[in-house]
């Protein structure tokens, strides 16, 4: 299985939260892409986020946003003796 490009919208939306307080939320305005619209919609219809537009990570949400973080940081990193 590969990541779509609707995968993609939604980890980038993830990585928008603020990890280091779950008292921080976002808010997808109306004037943002259709493609993040949409991804803010996924996420909240798979109960990651408590709303349609965005709003705050719930439990699961923190835990797949950390997910994304790690992923995202190993793969930007340069491995020594890898090029």
């Amino acid at each position: 299985m590969k990541f779509s490009a609707d995968h993609i919208e939604e980890l980038n939306l993830l990585l928008q939260f603020d990890l280091s307080s779950a008292a921080t939320g976002i808010k997808v305005h109306k004037d943002a892409s259709e493609a993040v619209r949409e991804a803010a919609e996924r996420l909240y219809n798979k109960g990651l986020c408590t709303l349609p537009d965005g709003g705050y990570l719930t439990d699961e949400g923190i835990e797949v946003a950390e997910h994304a973080e790690r992923v995202l940081r190993v793969l930007s990193s340069r491995l020594a003796g890898f090029h």
